[in-house]
């Protein structure tokens, strides 16, 4: 896995809207907060693809942990971070706390999901170990990387159900969005029971 932290910093340091996304949301102060999901995957199919940084990015997934899990308080972040930036990144960062996941999930997926102890632990229930991979900036302008299930499925491009999850209900939704973006991308389908 860490063979391939250093292409990936690269990737997101040569992603000009990213940066921008990291480096202000660093200067929020939020606790334990990362952008993760398409923002980050999707730049790394870029670069392997040959397609120009920022394709098929629809927005930047932040994810932090407040053990807050009031609406008011997660209200609070959302404005903040809304009135960090201007258009079009204030429409296009998505803010959810991560302490309060379990409070919606299965209203909204049809699906159980225990509470959360931090952000980190949010990727290992993506739908896809492709898409469990975030970055924060640090204060010393490290980039850290979360990849609970390496980053090998982000670069070769294969998309496969999460293995301690199994199949999502959305998998197949996932799937046909990233392929008509990506068409490259092999899919492991899921063993049916």
């Amino acid at each position: 896995m860490n063979d391939l932290n250093a292409p990936l910093v690269e990737i997101v340091r040569a992603d000009a809207d990213l940066m921008h996304v990291l480096t202000t949301l660093r200067g929020l102060g939020l606790p334990d907060w990362r952008v993760f999901s398409g923002a980050v995957y999707q730049g790394a199919w870029n670069a392997v693809t040959g397609r120009p940084a920022g394709y098929g990015i629809k927005d930047y997934d932040l994810g932090y942990f407040d053990p807050d899990t009031s609406w008011d308080a997660e209200d609070d972040v959302i404005r903040r971070v809304a009135a960090a930036f201007e258009p079009p990144f204030r429409d296009m960062v998505e803010v959810r706390n991560q302490a309060r996941v379990h409070l919606w999930f299965h209203d909204r997926f049809g699906e159980d999901y225990e509470a959360l102890t931090g952000t980190d632990e949010a990727l290992s229930r993506f739908v896809a170990p492709a898409f469990a991979v975030g970055v924060r900036l640090e204060d010393d302008d490290a980039i850290s990387i979360a990849a609970p299930f390496g980053l090998e499925d982000v670069f070769a491009m294969v998309l496969r159900p999460n293995p301690v999850r199994g199949p999502a209900r959305g998998w197949l939704r996932a799937v046909e969005s990233a392929r008509a973006r990506w068409p490259e991308l092999t899919v492991v389908q899921p063993e049916e029971d």
